[in-house]
């Protein structure tokens, strides 16, 4: 968005009509005064562009519709045209294919006019063609082309000789221009005075001193010296370096009182520029405009397109303006372009809008660089709905998108999301002879993997590689990985292939995945071991999921030993080895983890608390609890028993319902002094109040807060949950807390907080000192929240609102039972409109209500 609060003030109009493009900015801030759409502002604009027709005449437009259509009827097409063929037409119709940078048609209508009865190039229009394919840097084909005419035998109209040292000279090849023109004087011809100063330019051009005085001398002894001449002259000082012997001779030629035409002072000019002498620039600038024997405007220009290359942008500007408002200066649209171009780089975007309003005002018609300057403009500012309007209007008045406006749009729209748009763009500018930079082509490329549309990103790689373009290993990676999440993993596979498996670490990670979805786990594991052998990282869980893919094939045993084996390649890794072990656990293949474990003695590798650890989940995972009791028996007799390995064993038991044998065991570590963790606590309390053992349960919880630690929430929240449903609980907190009187009772806050929470304390009923007292004895989670909700929506659910408005002030998210809490308590409440509302919203959360409230609510 553009901070453009006076724009309304500043500027008064754009067009004439009453729409004005002044509505391009009320978008941008949104000012209910202006209801102007995006529509409306690609209207006025497409409006301007169309003026731009009006100063070319339509025989013109029509003939380049024609050659532009891309019919190979198109020779038909002319001549029914009946075009009045004269070199002066054919150098108009040139010439307006050459500012339109249309050289291919430029080319075409060239050659179609030569093959027309009646009709023979002269010089001229061969010179036309000529500068325009030189300026189009289409250098080898004015060679290739004179070069054919040198070999023609037939007659030539023209004059054969003058053509090529003239051409020669244009394409710069001046050697051959200069032997050319040594033959002529030979045979005893000369050149014109055309001839001699075209000569003359080049060789001026590329520093040809010796050759240039010889040339001159010949000028001026025939008479032939002009404007034109001093003009070249002062071209040719200016680059030797000899600015100061240029800036005595224009001085001169004033002092003589010839009349100047402008152009050698703009040499000078620009060479100061190029020198960075700007100041001089400048002041030499207002000295001859003061004079006022010079016309200044090429000058002028001259000066603001050397400021802007110096990097002075804003003395550039500042000299713009002035002389454009002195009233002495009317600048071209070139000028106004390069303004335009260098502004928008530096994405100064209200100094664009304001030269572009300038423009329209100063009735300069819009050519091909302002029209893609606008569509970069649009782009720049987020308004790529009307950059993509003009750019599909574009046939309506001849605008021909060039490499940079491709680009904007392309890369505008691949950050707005309109991938599909941008695709269609590209084909475009290839049917124009254009191709993507790197930058976009990256763009383009991830936004069409992000989006899946792999067919099109397949397209695109072979549209680059056809014209020698190597996408990066990275683009590859992103396009597998596409190709992987589309369920074409195979098609993911041969490109990885291809590209002689220089394929990135993702792309790897997501055909892996994919083939063990495919149920093709051997080809993943031949994957992971690529992965292995260019050093990419390789995960646990990686691991685990290709591993549990062969024990789902035939002969799994087999297959994983080999993968082993291609692992490690016979040398001791303890890394992989546990990560097998690790995947034969989520398996649920205990005699698998064990072997392997085995074997890893057999290889001389010392196992490590990790891999003991691991052998034993494997067995109590599987509930085989003799073995994994024999196993960890044998390790305690090697005296390797670790802190690690009790909980381990403690959790296991107790999700295997051994409550007693994970009792002895936690006592054993204390007994042990290896102070059993939080984690071996909270599983075995967890288990014991699920089998209503609640006396041990407190009883555990008595020792672990003897030992100085804080009750967690966890421990906390299950016997708040148990209190709802058995009065025992804080029946047994009691007895415990009197058996220990005259002591300080670490049970005797828990036991008052369950009985306060349970209702068997009367107290208080706030809430919020409930949660003050909780607060006391443990930290509140959004568990310990839900118990408080689902307690006090049993009497009052106007403080069961206020209490989720807190809970979402102080940073917990509702869950899904934070939703059923409420949509169950106003319903019990006999408000179900209020109940809808909840359950409304839990949809918006991507919650579900539980069974019983999907059936009973509405």
């Amino acid at each position: 968005m553009l901070p453009l609060k006076h724009v309304v003030t500043k500027f008064k109009s754009l067009f004439s009509s009453s729409t004005s493009i002044l509505t391009h900015y009320a978008s941008f801030t949104s000012t209910p005064s202006f209801p102007i759409t995006q529509n409306d502002v690609a209207s006025t604009f497409k409006t301007w562009f169309q003026t731009r027709h009006n100063y070319h005449d339509p025989l013109l437009l029509q003939i380049y519709k024609i050659l532009s259509s891309g019919g190979d009827d198109f020779s038909s097409s002319l001549s029914s045209l009946s075009l009045p063929l004269t070199p002066e037409f054919v150098i108009s119709v040139l010439r307006h294919g050459g500012d339109n940078n249309d050289i291919q048609s430029c080319v075409k209508f060239f050659d179609w006019a030569g093959r027309q009865p009646r009709f023979h190039h002269t010089r001229a229009t061969f010179v036309a063609i000529f500068r325009i394919l030189t300026h189009a840097d289409h250098i080898p084909c004015v060679v290739d082309f004179l070069q054919k005419f040198r070999e023609r035998v037939v007659a030539h109209r023209v004059r054969f000789n003058d053509t090529l040292v003239v051409g020669y000279a244009i394409a710069g090849k001046l050697d051959i221009a200069l032997q050319v023109f040594g033959k002529m004087c030979f045979q005893g011809l000369d050149l014109d005075t055309f001839g001699y100063h075209i000569l003359l330019n080049a060789l001026a051009e590329d520093n040809y001193f010796n050759a240039f005085n010889m040339i001159l001398n010949q000028i001026r002894v025939r008479g032939y010296a002009t404007n034109v001449t001093d003009a070249i002259v002062v071209k040719f000082m200016c680059k030797q370096g000899r600015l100061d012997e240029a800036e005595d001779y224009l001085n001169g030629l004033l002092g003589s009182g010839k009349k100047l035409r402008g152009s050698e002072v703009g040499f000078l000019v620009g060479s100061l520029c190029e020198r960075n002498r700007f100041e001089h620039a400048v002041e030499l600038v207002k000295e001859f405009g003061n004079s006022g024997l010079v016309p200044m405007e090429h000058a002028y220009g001259v000066c603001v397109k050397g400021l802007v290359n110096g990097g002075r942008l804003d003395e550039a500007l500042e000299f713009f303006r002035q002389k454009r408002d002195s009233g002495g200066y009317v600048p071209g649209s070139p000028r106004y372009n390069m303004l335009i171009c260098r502004l928008l780089r530096e994405s100064r975007l209200h100094e664009v809008y304001d030269l572009l309003m300038d423009m329209n005002e100063s009735c300069i018609p819009p050519d091909m660089v302002t029209m893609n300057a606008v569509l970069c403009f649009f782009c720049k500012t987020g308004m790529v709905d009307v950059a993509l309007q003009l750019y599909k209007s574009r046939s309506q008045f001849g605008l021909n998108p060039n490499q940079m406006a491709y680009k904007y749009l392309i890369l505008t729209l691949c950050w707005d999301g309109s991938v599909k748009e941008a695709y269609s763009v590209l084909k475009s500018s290839i049917g124009n002879g254009l191709f993507l930079d790197t930058q976009t082509f990256t763009t383009l490329a991830s936004a069409l993997c992000r989006e899946r549309k792999v067919d099109e990103m397949k397209e695109l790689i072979h549209l680059a590689v056809e014209r020698g373009f190597t996408p990066s290993a990275v683009t590859y990676d992103k396009f597998i990985s596409a190709l992987c999440q589309a369920g074409r993993v195979e098609d993911g596979y041969l490109i990885h292939g291809e590209l002689n498996n220089a394929t990135c670490g993702l792309s790897y990670s997501k055909m892996i995945k994919g083939f063990i979805k495919s149920k093709k786990g051997d080809i993943a594991a031949r994957l992971l071991v690529e992965m292995k052998e260019k050093h990419f990282e390789l995960t646990r869980p990686l691991y685990r999921a290709v591993i549990c893919s062969l024990l789902d094939m035939d002969n799994p045993i087999r297959r994983v030993l080999y993968l082993l084996d291609m692992l490690t390649h016979g040398k001791p890794d303890i890394q992989i080895f546990n990560f097998f072990i690790d995947g034969a656990v989520h398996a649920n293949k205990p005699d698998l983890a064990r072997e392997l474990y085995d074997l890893m003695v057999r290889c001389n590798i010392v196992p490590t608390i990790i891999s003991q650890a691991l052998v034993l989940i494997s067995y109590l995972k599987s509930g085989r609890i003799h073995y994994a009791l024999k196993f960890f028996d044998s390790l305690r007799r090697q005296g390797v028993v670790s802190k690690k390995l009790y909980t381990s064993m403690v959790i296991g038991l107790c999700k295997n319902n051994k409550a007693d044998i994970a009792r002895d065991f936690l006592f054993e570590m204390l007994n042990a002094k290896l102070n059993p963790g939080i984690e071996c606590y909270e599983s075995l309390v967890q288990k014991l109040c699920s089998l209503k053992r609640y006396d041990e349960a407190i009883n555990l919880v008595q020792v672990y807060m003897k030992r100085g630690r804080r009750l967690t929430s966890f421990l906390g929240n299950i016997f708040l949950c148990h209190s709802l449903t058995s009065p025992d609980v804080y029946d047994i907190c009691v007895q415990i807390g009197r058996a220990e009187e005259g002591e300080s009772s670490p049970i005797s806050t828990l036991s008052f907080v369950i009985g306060a929470f349970s209702g068997r304390l009367r107290v208080n009923r706030s809430i919020e000192e409930l949660e003050e007292l909780i607060a006391m004895c443990f930290p509140l989670d959004t568990y310990t929240y839900n118990l408080l909700l689902r307690r006090i929506t049993n009497y009052d659910m106007n403080q069961a609102c206020e209490l989720v408005n807190r809970i979402c002030q102080r940073g917990y998210e509702p869950n899904d039972w934070t939703y059923n809490i409420m949509v169950d308590g106003f319903k019990n409440h006999g408000r179900n409109d209020e109940a809808n509302q909840w359950v409304e919203e839990m949809h918006k959360k991507g919650f579900y209500p539980i069974e019983n409230n999907r059936r009973n609510v509405r």
